[in-house]
């Protein structure tokens, strides 16, 4: 589950996928495969969570690592790069790294 907190040390990776209408539930069946077959078993993953635009163009992840380092290091994954590059054919990819500076909730 995503933990966001100013006190956690991890960092949100926010990566804001365009591409076709016709596309968009491929680039959410792409990344949700990655991630239960190999990009959670890296060192340092803890969430995922990937959000469909109602536009019916975008998709976007956004994933908690325990560090920068370790993010950088799944990057490098062979197994990984499998699925960065299937997701790079067919969408535009905006991934930054984050971290996490205000909060505000409202009590339920």
């Amino acid at each position: 589950m995503a933990t966001i907190s100013r006190a956690n040390p991890y960092v949100t990776l926010i990566n804001v996928f365009t591409a076709a209408p016709e596309r968009q539930q491929e680039l959410i069946d792409l990344p949700a495969e990655a991630t239960t077959s190999v990009i959670r078993r890296q060192p340092g993953y803890h969430s995922a969570n990937l959000h469909r635009g109602l536009d019916g163009t975008h998709v976007v992840n956004y994933a908690q690592w325990r560090s920068r380092a370790d993010f950088e290091a799944m990057l490098r994954a062979p197994l990984a790069q499998h699925h960065l590059q299937a997701a790079d054919a067919i969408a535009q990819a905006a991934p930054v790294l984050y971290e996490v500076a205000f909060i505000d909730e409202v009590e339920a």
